[in-house]
Parts: structure tokens; C-alpha cells; sequence
């Protein structure tokens, strides 16, 4: 009995262990489906494996190494399948070093199942994205990025029309037109993230950008960097309201204003870096509360911040570089308690920063540099412990640097150059442990340099100072990391063994320039070398020959010698490194010295030379045609003979040729191009000849052009040939020539940069602007201009980019003044005398508001002087003399301060302050000879000082003390400062 009940619970055991067993299909995984694992291994087997695309991630791994047949695919590295049917549904091969190319036909098309491809970050040699693409239409997510594929992509891609996230970054070779545009946007409207810089978008028009609102209810993430777009981008894409992050960066041409009301999205990123982006920045940009970084630098915005901008609590990034905004700082910047990163640089801030730091426990960045601020320092900085870089530079700031206890123990750059910092440096400066870069250059410091126990220190810049005492040898003890130094222009003192600069094994930069009381100790016989230097600056060093040592730098690429006291020849020894050792050399400047014998072989990739002002004789050789990549060649002032080297007019970077004051004959090369980049040409005081060439008007760039003092001939005239000859001219001196006929009227019409100077205005930081002024041309060259006032030739040295000269006095032209220079609103100097001029002077010139000398002396002009001349309020030097003027003289303003030498030589004009009166019963005119003399340099020369143009701080001195007549200068009062 008991035995059968056994049996029976057995058997009923067994039946219900039977019911209660779930099949095999839902509790093993899946299995692959075969045809998928067969597309797979031929797809696997399409390709190669290549370990140097391991850089393009931050990890990478062979994932299709787990591929092998007779396994099954669901678990295969990278494969995801569907847990019901086996079909692949899924696959991530991104940074599998994948190389080699797709192939049309390839198999991984026929994985019509797919839901989500990632494919980013291998290499497919540029492979089309074949129209094939569109058979995968259950792609939800399609990652092709950094893949290099190329060509357009297929219109077949808006066969994908569930797609919720596209990215096709990195694939620079890739083109998206419109029609495939159109239809993509149209079809994947469920769109949450699109990526597609830097796609070649140029062909979309701005109709079809607005198409983007398609996706108002689902875009999340939308990225069109570097895309090419142009036209104006709608604004109301800004607004979308699911948007969060929105990147345009790098469409230059892409046009667009944020809005200005109704904008509350919950966009935590915007980027439209290095857009055209213009306007103000609104008030409903305070809306954005989620925003988290707001990054517009290298836009067009202007105008002031709005208070609701500080209402933005939540940024940890905040970049409005390179901008036009203005106005002050205000303190409720303090809100932005969470900033990681705050760059406000080259703006137009005034006023002073707040003193709020104490509380931003986060910030790692803040650049404020190419202002106006000004004011003293905040002494909150020092409390900003995450700081890691401060540029404050190129501003105004005042005082010193504050001194309290810091704890900046994380700071790497330090940056307080070109303002008006006072006091000495301060103790903490000295010891940052993080510090790899301090600027203080071009400040107001003054005291001596302490020692340096910043042992990571790579750049030190104490440059333009009032720094004194002895050079820091704690150099050559601490900063054994030191690659950049530069302790040019102060006062130091001392004698500098150069050899000790061996223990710097790093040194790449060196400039020890203009300390008058610094002795360098060249001629040490110790055998060292520096590896790694490959700048040096030795200007105004009291040198008497070449530094021995040089033959000894192996890397030197930019060489300064200037204003020393070398008298000898080129030594055999550089002549040779500069053809065989020093193969990156592009900067030398051995100006200002006394060499001698023949010029020095440049080598074959030297791009600014200047050797003027020395005793330098014969030739220009025909070695100068090697130096193809010359873009500035400056030989001035010498005693070269011969004639200009053809080849210099086919150097295609060429900028400044200066070949002034020479013995240089013959005519000027007739090779020059259209495509040469020419903004300087100097050839004044030599003996060339010849007519003026026409291909001259053809030279897009050039803003000077100076043949004064030479035997050029013949009328000048326009060829035509140029469709805007001249367009930037801003100095033209022929004085002193044989030029004839009429003046250039059709020349003055194109005299574009004349009139309108806005071309330079464009995103240059506060200050003067100088010609040729970037780090390395301001090494070698500054423009200067001569000039002719009262007698007397003044050169005019660091040219402002504002300054308008025309000079074609001494020559033989003739007929009357063209209207058309009335047009020259820019104009400051106007110089046509000595010729043979006649007619009357133009009532246009009336226009010429910047007008500060005018010279018609010595010519045949007749008539009245114009009444309207007088609303010139610059004017500070007129000479109307030797001419046939008649009537009488015009009064008020400037022309009341001008003296009998302005008008003598035309016996028809009477009136003060000539002594002829206009009827016989006008009393006579006062004479200025009657005025009180009893100071040369009194008060009255105080007064000039004030609020004058250019003309007066290059000349005043000089004619108060020859002339003795200071009532004359008083026309120098008239309100105009640079």
C-alpha cells in the first residue's frame, strides 16, 4: 500500500515538474540568426585591423576579434540581438580600428533589423555612405563619426525615418545639399540629437534652415559647427522647447540676433562661437535658467550687458571674447557663483573690476585681457584657490600688485602685461609651485628682481619696465625648465657671463635688449651650447662684433643684433651657418650698426631681414632671388649701388620692400604682379629712372608707396587695368622728381583708403593701431613717412594706420587741382607745391576736415583764397606763397594764427597779417612781430601742448628755438589728439 501511494506521488510530481518547466525558447539567450551571422563574418572580413587608429579614442579594442565562425553572434563583442527572434538589432563597433574601404555591396546593409549602428571612430579611406544605407529603415540611432567617409551624403538616408539620434561628425570630406537636406528633415521628424560638423552645408539656402522648426517637440541636441552655413540663421530655432544644446560654431558667414522676448527653453549649452551673430544680448536671455555654458566669443555682439544676464546662476562656462561690448563690470557678477571658466577679453569693459572673487570657489579661468578696465587690482583674485590661469593684460590698470596672503597654489599663467602697474613684485609671485608662465611685461615695476623659487616656471616676461640692479642669477640656480625669457628694455646692471645661460638646457627664447647698464660677457672660451635656442635678441647691447658663441647654436631661427656697435665685415663663419647650419633661421635684423663690404647671403627660408642703417656696399646679389618666402626685406640707408634684382617683384609673400637711400640706378623692375601682397614699397633717395609703372595701381595691399628724391619722369596715369587701383593707399610721395603733365585725378578717385579708414576698425582691441605692428614686424621695421613743413623735412616714424599723406612737390605738373581730392576726407598732409599749378584752389577742399598741413607754395595759382578753408580745424601749417592769389585774406579760426610767410609772394592779397591793407582807409593790419617774446618756452608753448594732431610733437621743438616766433605755433591749438 505504502508503495503504490509512492508511486502515485512520484508520478504526479513528475507531471507537475512537466507543467511547470518554461520552454527553452524564453529561458536560454537567444540564437543568433543564421543569415545575420553570416553577414557579420563577411562584413568582419571586409576589413583590416589597424592599431595606429588607437589615438582617435580614449580606448580602444579589437572587438571583431571575438568574431569567429561556428559561434554564435549574440555574443560576439559589440553585437546586440533581439530576444525573441535572434536577429541582430544592435551593433557598436566604435574604435575597433577598423581600416579599409565599404564596399557597395557590403552585407552589413542586408542587417535590416538594425535599430542602432555606431560605426565612429575608424578609418574608411574616405568611403562613400552608399545609398544602401536607406534598406536599414529601423535605424533608431546611426553613428558614422570621425570614420572618414566622404563624398555627398545619399538622399536615401531620409529613409530612415524613425531615427532619433544622427550623428555624422568628423567626416570632413563629407557634402549635404539641399534636396537631400529637405528630405531628411522631413521625413525624421522624431529627431532628438543631430550631429553634422563639419559637414560642407554652403549649398543650404535660409528657407531650408527654418525647416528645422519640424522638430519642435522632440530636437533635444542640435550641432552645426563648422558647416559652412550662411545667410541669417531664424531665431526661433534658438527657441525651440525642448532644445538643450545648440552648437554653431565656426560658420563665419552664419548671421543671426537671439531673441528678444518670449525665450524659455531649457537650453543648458549654446554655442555660436566664431559666427556672425550680432546685436545685443537681450534681457530674455535671463529666462535661460538652466543655461549652463554660454559660449559667444568671435561673434558681432554689442551694446551693454543687461542686468537680467546676471540672473543666469547656473553657468559653469561663460566665453564673450572678442566681441564689441562695453560698459563696466557690474558686481552682481558675483552671482555667478558656479563659474568654471569666465573669458570677458577683447571687449570694450571700462571702469574697474568688482572686488567680488572671494566667493567663486570654482572658477580654474578668468581672462579679462585687450580692454579698457582700469583701477587697481581686486585684492579678492588672490582668493580664488582653483585658479589656474589670470590674464588680466592689455588694459589700464593702476597700482600694485595687492601683497595680501595667497593661496593660489594652483595657478600656471599669470598675466599683467601692458597696463600702468606700479610698486615692485610682490613676494608671493616668486614662489607659485604650479607657475609655468608670468607676464609682467610693459608695466611701471620697479625696484630689483628677487630670487625665483618657481621651479616649473617655462616663461618669464619682465619686459618694458623700470626694473634696476643687477641681473637675477637666481636664474641659472632654480629655473632649470625656463624656455622663455625676456628682461628686455629696463635698467638693469651687472655683467652677464653668457655661459651660465648653458644651464638652461631648454631656452628657446632669449632677449636681453636695451638695459643700457647691462654688460653680456660673449667671448667666454668655456665650451657650452644651448640645444634648444632658436631666438635671440641682442639689440642696443653694446656689442662691437659678433657674439662667438653663435657659432655654437645649432636651432637659431630669428636673430636681433640691432642698434649695437658692429663695425666689421659679415665674418665667414655666419655667412656659412646661414647657408648650411641655420636651416629654420626666417627673422634677422642686424640694423643700426657700422658693417661693411657686401650684404650677408640670406638663407632660403628667411622671411624678414633688415640690415639698414650700416655702411653695407656693392650690389643687391643675385643670391636675394633664393630667399622666395620674404615677406619683409629692408636694406634702407645704405651705400648699395647696381639696380633692383628682377626677382624681387615675383616674390609672392613679399609685404615690405624698403630699399630707401641708396645709390641704387636704373628702373624698377617690370615683373611685379597682381598677386603680389605689397603694402610697403620704399625706394626714395636712390637714382632710379624711368616712368611711373602702370602695374603699381594693380598692388591690392599697398598703403605706401614713396619714390621721392629720384629721376622718374613723364605723366602719371591710370591703365585701367586694375578694377580698384589703389584702394588702400594711405601715403603717396613723388616729391622731388621730374614727373609732368596734370596731376592724377583719375588716381585720386580710387585713393579708397583716403576716404574711408572703417576697414581697420574691425575686432582690433583698444589703442593705437601701428602699421606693421605684430610682434615680429615691430622687431624690424616701423613705418615712417618724410614730410616738408615750414622748410624743414621731418621724418615721421611709427606710422598710425589713420595717417593720409600726398606728396608731389618738386615736380613739373601742371593744369589746375582736381576737385576729386576734396573727396579725401582722411587726408592730413597735402604737399603739391613747386610745380606749375594754376586755376584756383578747389571750394571742395573745404571738406578735407583732417587736413593738418597744406603746402601750394610755388606755383601759378590764382583768385581768391576760399572762405571755407577756414572751417579747417586741424590746419596747423599753411603756405599759400609764391603764387598770384589776390583779394583779401580769409579770418577766423586757425587762419588767424598764421603769419606773414603763409602768403608773401603774392602781391595781390592784402589783409592781416600781412601789412597791406584792403582799401587806403583800413588801418593797418597788427603785425604779430609786436607781440611779447619774453619767453621762448613760457606758458604759451605749455598751451600748444594741448590737444594737437601728429604735426606737432615731431616739429614743435625744433622751430620754437630757429624761429624764435612762438605766436605762430598757437595754430597748433586746434583739438585733435591720437
Amino acid at each position: 500500500m505504502m508503495m503504490k501511494s509512492f508511486l502515485l506521488s512520484f508520478i504526479l510530481f513528475f507531471l507537475l515538474l512537466l507543467l511547470h518547466t518554461p520552454s527553452t525558447s524564453s529561458s536560454v539567450l537567444p540564437v543568433c540568426n543564421h543569415q545575420d551571422n553570416s553577414n557579420l563574418l563577411h562584413f568582419k572580413n571586409s576589413f583590416a585591423i589597424h592599431t595606429s587608429l588607437y589615438w582617435r579614442c580614449s580606448s580602444y579594442s579589437n572587438k571583431i576579434a571575438s568574431w569567429k565562425n561556428g559561434t554564435d553572434c549574440c555574443d560576439w563583442d559589440g553585437v546586440t540581438c533581439d530576444t525573441t527572434s535572434g536577429h541582430v538589432i544592435g551593433l557598436d563597433l566604435s574604435c575597433a580600428m577598423l581600416e579599409g574601404e565599404f564596399d557597395p555591396n557590403s552585407t552589413l546593409f542586408h542587417l535590416t533589423h538594425l535599430q542602432q549602428l555606431n560605426l565612429a571612430f575608424n578609418n574608411f579611406s574616405n568611403s562613400p555612405i552608399y545609398p544602401e544605407i536607406g534598406d536599414l529603415e529601423s535605424l533608431t540611432h546611426l553613428n558614422l563619426s570621425f570614420s572618414s567617409f566622404g563624398t555627398h551624403i545619399p538622399s536615401t538616408i531620409s529613409h530612415l525615418s524613425q531615427l532619433l539620434s544622427l550623428d555624422l561628425s568628423g567626416n570632413y570630406e563629407l557634402t549635404l545639399d539641399e534636396l537631400t537636406w529637405s528630405k531628411l528633415i522631413g521625413n525624421t521628424t522624431n529627431l532628438k540629437v543631430l550631429v553634422l560638423d563639419p559637414i560642407d552645408m554652403s549649398s543650404i539656402r535660409e528657407t531650408s534652415l527654418s525647416m528645422l522648426v519640424n522638430f519642435s517637440s522632440s530636437l533635444i541636441s542640435l550641432s552645426l559647427s563648422y558647416t559652412g552655413l550662411h545667410g541669417k540663421f531664424p531665431s526661433s530655432i534658438l527657441g525651440l522647447p525642448n532644445l538643450e544644446e545648440l552648437s554653431l560654431f565656426g560658420n563665419r558667414e552664419l548671421k543671426g540676433e537671439l531673441p528678444k522676448s518670449n525665450w524659455s527653453t531649457p537650453l543648458s549649452i549654446l554655442d555660436l562661437s566664431f559666427t556672425a551673430f550680432s546685436g545685443q544680448i537681450p534681457d530674455s536671455i535671463g529666462h535661460l535658467k538652466f543655461l549652463n555654458q554660454l559660449l559667444l566669443p568671435n561673434c558681432q555682439f554689442d551694446g551693454l550687458i543687461s542686468g537680467f544676464f546676471w540672473n543666469l546662476t547656473q553657468l559653469t562656462h561663460l566665453d564673450l571674447s572678442w566681441n564689441r561690448l562695453h560698459g563696466e563690470i557690474p558686481s552682481l557678477l558675483s552671482n555667478l557663483k558656479h563659474l568654471i571658466h569666465l573669458d570677458l577679453s577683447f571687449n570694450r569693459f571700462n571702469g574697474p573690476i568688482p572686488d567680488v572673487f572671494d566667493n567663486f570657489t570654482k572658477l580654474h579661468l578668468l581672462d579679462v585681457s585687450f580692454n579698457s578696465l582700469g583701477g587697481q587690482l581686486p585684492s579678492s583674485l588672490l582668493d580664488l584657490t582653483q585658479l589656474s590661469h589670470l590674464d588680466l593684460s592689455e588694459n589700464q590698470f593702476t597700482g600694485s600688485i595687492p601683497r595680501k596672503n595667497v593661496s593660489l597654489s594652483k595657478l600656471e599663467t599669470l598675466a599683467l602685461n601692458n597696463n600702468f602697474i606700479n610698486g615692485t613684485i610682490p613676494d608671493w609671485c616668486y614662489s607659485l609651485s604650479l607657475l609655468i608662465e608670468l607676464d609682467l611685461s610693459q608695466n611701471q615695476l620697479t625696484g630689483s628682481i628677487n630670487k625665483f623659487s618657481s621651479f616649473s616656471l617655462e616663461s618669464l616676461f619682465l619686459s618694458d619696465n623700470k626694473f634696476q640692479g643687477d641681473f637675477p642669477n637666481s636664474i641659472f640656480e632654480f629655473l632649470e625648465n625656463l624656455k622663455y625669457l625676456d628682461m628686455s628694455s629696463n635698467d638693469l646692471s651687472g655683467l652677464v657671463n653668457f655661459s651660465h645661460f648653458s644651464k638652461l638646457e631648454n631656452l628657446t627664447y632669449l632677449d636681453l635688449s636695451d638695459n643700457k647698464f647691462l654688460s653680456i660677457d660673449t667671448n667666454s672660451d668655456v665650451d657650452y651650447i644651448l640645444p634648444k635656442l632658436s631666438r635671440l635678441h641682442f639689440s642696443s647691447c653694446d656689442l662691437t662684433a659678433f657674439p662667438s658663441f653663435l657659432t655654437r647654436l645649432e636651432n637659431l631661427g630669428r636673430l636681433d643684433l640691432s642698434n649695437n656697435k658692429i663695425h666689421e665685415k659679415i665674418p665667414n663663419w655666419f655667412n656659412d651657418n646661414l647657408l648650411h647650419k641655420w636651416k629654420s633661421m626666417d627673422i634677422i635684423d642686424l640694423s643700426f650698426n657700422q658693417l661693411q663690404g657686401d650684404l650677408p647671403i640670406p638663407p632660403a627660408r628667411i622671411e624678414i631681414l633688415s640690415l639698414s642703417n650700416n655702411n653695407f656696399t656693392g650690389h643687391i646679389p643675385s643670391t636675394f632671388c633664393n630667399a622666395t618666402f620674404l615677406n619683409a626685406l629692408i636694406l634702407s640707408h645704405n651705400h648699395l649701388s647696381g639696380m633692383i634684382p628682377h626677382c624681387l617683384g615675383a616674390f609672392p609673400s613679399l609685404n615690405i620692400l624698403d630699399l630707401q637711400v641708396n645709390n641704387l640706378h636704373g628702373s624698377i623692375p617690370t615683373n611685379f604682379s597682381q598677386g603680389n601682397q605689397f603694402q610697403t614699397i620704399k625706394l626714395n633717395g636712390n637714382q632710379l629712372e624711368g616712368q611711373l609703372p602702370n602695374w603699381l595701381e594693380t598692388l591690392q595691399e599697398l598703403k605706401v608707396l614713396s619714390l621721392r628724391a629720384n629721376k622718374f619722369y613723364g605723366t602719371i596715369t591710370t591703365s585701367f587695368s586694375a578694377k580698384h587701383p589703389f584702394q588702400k593707399l594711405r601715403i603717396f610721395d613723388v616729391s622731388n622728381n621730374k614727373f609732368s603733365g596734370p596731376l592724377p585725378a583719375t588716381l585720386f578717385e580710387n585713393f579708397q583708403g583716403m576716404k574711408d579708414l572703417s576697414d581697420d576698425s574691425t575686432h582690433q582691441p583698444p589703442g593705437l593701431s601701428y602699421l606693421n605692428n605684430s610682434r615680429s614686424y615691430r622687431l624690424t621695421y616701423n613705418d615712417s613717412v618724410v614730410v616738408t613743413m615750414k622748410g624743414e623735412s621731418i621724418e615721421l616714424v611709427r606710422i598710425l594706420t589713420t595717417f593720409t599723406t600726398i606728396d608731389l612737390s618738386n615736380n613739373m605738373f601742371d593744369g589746375e587741382i582736381p576737385h576729386v581730392i576734396g573727396e579725401l576726407s582722411s587726408l592730413k598732409g597735402l604737399n603739391l607745391s613747386h610745380n606749375k599749378i594754376s586755376g584756383i584752389i578747389p571750394q571742395s577742399l573745404g571738406n578735407l576736415t583732417s587736413l593738418e598741413w597744406l603746402d601750394f607754395s610755388w606755383n601759378q595759382l590764382e583768385g581768391e583764397i576760399p572762405v571755407c578753408l577756414t572751417n579747417l580745424n586741424f590746419l596747423a601749417v599753411l603756405n599759400l606763397s609764391q603764387n598770384h592769389l589776390e583779394g583779401m585774406i580769409p579770418t577766423g579760426k586757425q587762419f588767424n594764427t598764421f603769419q606773414n610767410d603763409s602768403y608773401i609772394g603774392n602781391p595781390m592779397l592784402c589783409g592781416f597779417p600781412l601789412s597791406k591793407s584792403c582799401s587806403n582807409n583800413d588801418e593797418e593790419a597788427p603785425s604779430v612781430y609786436d607781440q611779447e617774446e619774453e619767453s621762448r618756452f613760457g606758458w604759451k608753448a605749455v598751451a600748444v601742448g594741448y590737444g594737437c594732431g601728429m604735426v606737432f610733437g615731431m616739429f614743435l621743438g625744433r622751430l620754437f628755438i630757429k624761429t624764435a616766433k612762438p605766436l605762430w605755433l598757437a595754430r597748433l591749438l586746434c583739438g585733435y589728439s591720437y
